[in-house]
């Protein structure tokens, strides 16, 4: 499985705009955001806004990097197959 990240603005509503799309083998499957100061503790953490397919799920984790959120949603794909 081959993962692309291509960077984008969010309109999220808050403070936490900068954002990254997640391509799984070309198709959408997460928008994931960066928080801002905003967050405190969790500044510079990664959330996912949006989980498409098998990375939907009702309690969207926060990641500590990018390379920890892809991680995760290779192994969500991976559970689903």
């Amino acid at each position: 499985m081959i993962l692309r990240l291509q960077p984008v603005q969010v309109a999220t509503g808050s403070y936490d705009v900068d954002g990254q799309l997640v391509f799984a083998d070309g198709f959408l499957a997460a928008v994931l955001v960066k928080l801002s100061g905003y967050h405190e503790d969790m500044a510079g953490m990664w959330f996912l806004e949006a989980g498409f397919g098998w990375v939907d799920t009702p309690n969207r984790p926060t990641f500590t990097d990018l390379d920890t959120a892809q991680a995760w949603i290779v192994q969500q794909l991976a559970d689903a197959a």
